[in-house]
């Protein structure tokens, strides 16, 4: 395995900014399985207000992120549908990036502190045994 793991993390990171920003547009208008279950018991238009009967939907209140920047798969204040959704995504994706990025960064492995100025885990102790085994020290 490589030992510089960039080509495959900017890879996956352009792969998940292609999904996020251009084919989560496509994606189902439709209410998802968790709403869907919600809509049980009611009549609902076609754009899936509820009209009549009686579901656990009708109790639900204002969210309180609901005015956040990123509320509904959507960038408050980008009037363009297909834009707000694409760059809703991107940030979120960006945003995941870096704290996953960073919580990594945080938990890496590294070696006594001292005697490792590569930063690698096993540092000048694992050459040096391997110098020793070697017979080249």
């Amino acid at each position: 395995m490589s030992k510089r793991p960039w080509p495959f993390l900017l890879g996956g990171l352009l792969v998940a900014l292609l999904l996020a920003g251009v084919v989560s547009n496509y994606a189902s208008p439709h209410p998802d399985g968790l709403d869907s279950s919600l809509l049980k018991g009611c009549t609902v238009n076609a754009d899936d207000e509820i009209t009549g009967g009686s579901c656990p939907a009708q109790q639900a209140g204002k969210h309180e992120l609901g005015d956040s920047p990123l509320a509904d798969y959507g960038v408050r204040g980008v009037t363009n549908g297909f834009l707000s959704t694409g760059l809703s995504g991107v940030i979120g994706v960006l945003l995941t990036f870096a704290l996953g990025g960073g919580l990594f960064w945080l938990a890496r492995r590294r070696g006594p502190s001292g005697d490792n100025p590569t930063g690698r885990a096993g540092g000048d102790s694992t050459r040096l045994a391997a110098e020793d085994a070697a017979g080249t020290r």
